[in-house]
């Protein structure tokens, strides 16, 4: 299980992450740092399957990260769900593919939360919703 650390363990050295809002069709990225605590989208990759990884290798080289941040997604009551279950997978596989250390964030909302704010791309500005929060949380 890709279960992130807490926060106070994410090491101080790590000051730029790259964050997703997976989906089956659509994945929402963002880049942000320690320094500002900002979240910035970066625009979704729309491709499904097998064909979403070399769009996510660019992305990674483009931005070189610390670390990743994946959104997890679980009912309004903590219960977890079939997209739970697929965002995780998700952060399970980016890490034994690009060795980088992955943080997972409970995004319930987020993408709701972009849509109520206007995001032309609604995937990419919960991509930034789910990163902005799990910078606040850092120490």
């Amino acid at each position: 299980m890709s279960v992130a650390a807490p926060a106070h363990d994410v090491p101080a050295r790590f000051g730029s992450f790259l964050a997703f809002d997976f989906g089956l069709k659509r994945t929402g990225v963002a880049v942000g740092n320690r320094l500002t605590r900002s979240a910035t989208p970066q625009g979704s990759i729309r491709a499904e399957g097998d064909a979403r990884w070399p769009p996510l290798a660019a992305r990674i080289a483009e931005w070189q990260p610390d670390a990743l941040v994946v959104g997890v997604p679980f009912h309004p009551d903590g219960a977890a769900h079939e997209n739970t279950r697929r965002a995780q997978r998700f952060a399970r596989q980016l890490r034994a593919r690009f060795g980088l250390p992955v943080y997972e964030v409970d995004e319930r909302y987020s993408t709701t939360e972009a849509h109520a704010a206007g995001a032309r791309d609604a995937d990419a500005a919960a991509a930034a919703i789910i990163l902005a929060q799990f910078l606040r949380s850092l120490p």
